[in-house]
């Protein structure tokens, strides 16, 4: 018989909201989180809007001097992390803790300890260097950190895999259920990438959108989408062994029953002509789950607001569900621009959120419909809808493609 995998707790920071509930409730309004960086002095850049977390202060949940040891991503994936520990009801000091595992991703690390440091090192010398450095800017240390904070001693490592981390992330935790290695995880991403030499190196490769109205930039889907906008924050899943959570009573917000992963072979930025990877990486899940393709109900895409990803994710959805398929679309970057490593986690928590409300969230922005995408995108405000079974993908630079499916609990 095969291992079920329970959602018992999610956790989020993200630029619509500081809690998994804020940010849900913002998604479901339609509300944007994108506007002029504040961070800092972009006005030698040419992209002056990002999607940043505001009024966000690490000290009340992890302590001062904890949060003057880690990076802004690992904050952030801590916080998290916390969040859905609390929410699952879980007691640690009751369980084996052998068992639980941290999964937590990122795409670039603590790139701005690591800029902030550079600063330092031709500013004053590499004998003011932070001997924090190096901890503090590893991709590693999201798990890591979050398997100290936690006391979690089961297996510990972060996925990189660009912006399809948080996804990966919680696939391979779910795997590890399955298999029977651990009894729980927590799993996701995290990204704190706003700094000057972020902004400046994916505007340089030509991804991020010209348009510096923050009302109009990002438009997932839309003719006049012309790149992402750049955000942060964590999406974390407290993901446990399905009949160990009816033992205890856990309130079981979903269930994890499909991942899919695949490579494009094809190019360092852009995704495979007809989105043929993501097209496999979706069959797979499908395969995985057991389920026909009309079962899925809703899918949170990609979606990033890029010519090529929108129009090449849209194909690869025809592929697997059909040329006429109507099955509702959305890509809440439009609101909360692209988390880059944490975009499948947060975008993990947004699905959990949609089968427990039964509602499917909107894509902002859409104005001008594009003949190369051409489903249903549910433009701009939310939809009531019998959801049952949802998919979330997640595609990266590098060819790689990641897609996950949850169904309500039954």
């Amino acid at each position: 018989m095969t291992t079920r995998v329970a959602v018992t707790g999610v956790g989020a920071i993200s630029p619509v909201g500081l809690d998994s509930n804020a940010s849900w409730s913002s998604i479901k309004n339609g509300e944007l989180g994108i506007s002029k960086i504040t961070s800092f002095d972009s006005s030698n850049l040419a992209v002056h809007i990002a999607a940043e977390v505001k009024g966000f202060l690490p000290e009340e949940k992890l302590g001062k001097k904890d949060s003057r040891r880690l990076d802004r991503f690992s904050q952030f994936a801590c916080v998290a992390a916390m969040e859905a520990l609390d929410m699952s009801g879980l007691d640690p000091e009751s369980l084996d803790m052998t068992r639980f595992s941290s999964i937590v991703g990122s795409g670039v690390g603590g790139i701005m300890t690591l800029s902030d440091q550079f600063d330092v090192l031709f500013n004053k010398g590499p004998e003011r260097i932070s001997p924090f450095l190096i901890p503090m800017m590893l991709p590693d240390m999201a798990s890591g950190n979050v398997s100290m904070k936690l006391g979690l001693k089961g297996i510990n490592y972060s996925p990189v895999s660009a912006c399809a981390t948080g996804t990966d992330a919680i696939g391979q935790a779910f795997d590890l259920i399955v298999k029977g290695d651990i009894d729980y995880a927590v799993a996701g991403g995290s990204e704190a990438a706003i700094c000057q030499i972020a902004v400046a190196g994916f505007d340089s490769c030509r991804a991020l959108s010209s348009n510096q109205d923050p009302e109009s930039a990002c438009r997932p889907f839309d003719k006049e989408r012309d790149g992402f906008i750049l955000g942060e924050g964590a999406g974390i899943l407290l993901l446990e062994n399905y009949d160990l959570a009816v033992k205890r009573g856990a309130n079981i917000l979903a269930e994890v029953v499909g991942y899919g992963a695949s490579s494009d072979a094809h190019h360092i930025t852009q995704p495979s002509p007809g989105g043929e990877g993501a097209a496999r990486a979706m069959n797979l899940a499908l395969k995985r789950a057991k389920v026909n393709r009309d079962e899925i109900k809703y899918i949170n895409a990609h979606g990033t607001s890029t010519p090529l990803n929108d129009k090449f994710e849209t194909m690869s959805i025809k592929t697997v569900f059909g040329n006429d398929t109507k099955i509702p679309i959305s890509s809440t970057k439009s609101m909360t621009g692209h988390l880059l490593g944490a975009a499948g986690g947060i975008e993990a928590v947004f699905c959990i959120k949609a089968l427990q409300d039964q509602v499917a969230p909107p894509t902002i922005n859409y104005k001008n419909p594009d003949e190369d995408c051409d489903l249903d995108y549910i433009p701009n405000e939310a939809r009531e809808t019998d959801l049952g079974m949802v998919m979330s993908n997640s595609l990266g630079f590098g060819g790689h493609n990641a897609s996950l499916i949850f169904s309500k609990p039954s």
